[in-house]
């Protein structure tokens, strides 16, 4: 005789594989979720790490995923890990375990007083003594810099790229001087006045006047950092701002955007990404502070390189163009993940 499938039967097996299926995700989203810190108690994720120099830093775990883990690399330098709380918002509805981290001299981490300690070098030995606390390696390790966690990024890669999966250098070229001559184009097509106010409290280092401030946060900010008005600025970000180590910034970065004189000016490791191996994805946008053909000719230079153009964002494009930036980000994580990583592909917007 022979088995005949009568539609009640069906409708039942149909049933089965949606409530199996439907298991399967609640399963999935309750491993992500089941996670605990090492310790007595738990403290939402939250690790504080000793580094050899005596200090702790700041971490904090979202998610639960052994083939993913992303270490988020903040700007500034020592601005925080507040800018980037948007990534809660999307990186946990793609499984995609993942690490704020306030660098030493944020707010979050200990903040000591001691200027030997601001050097590049230091930081990527830093970021190394966090990989290891955390127990990353090359299984599963994505390092995620923006701006000053991009040249962060790119010096960690090029010394441990061996303990990496992949590596994502948001808005960020990989030479300073590049950098500032970018910077002095844009300013250039600034209205004569304002450049000459400028100007004004630049020849008096006058930089923290708050005039001068307003200046470039309303004038150049709100069109090359993050395309909103001041009033519609994201409130992380603007906490974050708020929350800026100065003495640190200046030390490393210089007195103002418009002035770049620290300890990164000249830094280039332009000729050295040829050496990087390790699947990459540059992130540049039309509006940004730092020149988008660069990001695209950066892609090219690794080894295996990948490059996301964001034509309407900015040096912030996590934020002004953030579903298009969130979803390429994304995209490169999981392509790796699975081995179908294809390099010098592009996406644009």
């Amino acid at each position: 005789m022979k088995n005949i499938i009568t539609p009640f039967v069906l409708i039942a097996l149909l049933l089965l594989s949606a409530c199996e299926a439907n298991l399967n995700v609640t399963d999935a989203r309750t491993k992500y979720y089941d996670f605990k810190t090492p310790g007595k108690f738990q403290q939402a994720g939250v690790q504080m790490i000793p580094l050899k120099e005596g200090y702790k830093v700041w971490t904090k775990r979202f998610g639960n995923n052994p083939d993913i883990k992303v270490l988020l690399l903040h700007g500034g330098p020592a601005l925080t890990h507040e800018y980037m709380e948007c990534f809660e918002s999307f990186f946990p509805k793609a499984g995609i375990e993942f690490y704020h981290y306030d660098q030493l001299g944020s707010k979050y981490s200990d903040q000591p007083e001691d200027e030997s300690l601001w050097t590049i070098e230091r930081f990527v030995e830093e970021v190394e003594q966090v990989r290891q606390a955390l127990d990353l390696d090359q299984d599963n390790f994505y390092i995620l810099g923006n701006s000053w966690g991009g040249i962060l990024g790119m010096e960690y890669a090029l010394k441990y790229q061996q303990h990496m999966k992949g590596l994502i250098v948001s808005n960020m070229t990989a030479d300073f001087d590049k950098y500032e001559a970018y910077n002095a184009k844009l300013r250039a097509k600034m209205r004569p006045a304002l450049i000459d106010s400028l100007e004004f409290y630049e020849k008096n280092e006058d930089y923290h006047n708050q005039e001068y401030l307003d200046l470039v946060f309303n004038e150049y900010y709100t069109k090359h950092i993050c395309q909103f008005p001041p009033e519609e600025w994201p409130e992380p970000v603007m906490r974050s701002f708020g929350n800026v180590n100065g003495p640190v910034y200046e030390y490393m970065q210089g007195p103002s955007e418009f002035v770049p004189g620290g300890i990164l000016k000249h830094w280039s490791v332009w000729d050295e990404l040829k050496t990087l191996e390790v699947p990459t994805l540059m992130v540049g946008a039309e509006y940004d502070t730092m020149n988008p053909d660069e990001m695209k000719e950066m892609a090219e230079l690794v080894q295996n390189g990948r490059s996301l153009h964001c034509a309407n964002g900015s040096h912030l494009a996590m934020w002004d163009e953030q579903e298009f930036f969130m979803e390429g980000v994304i995209d490169f994580i999981k392509d790796v993940d699975a081995g179908e990583f294809e390099q010098n592909s592009e996406n644009k917007n």
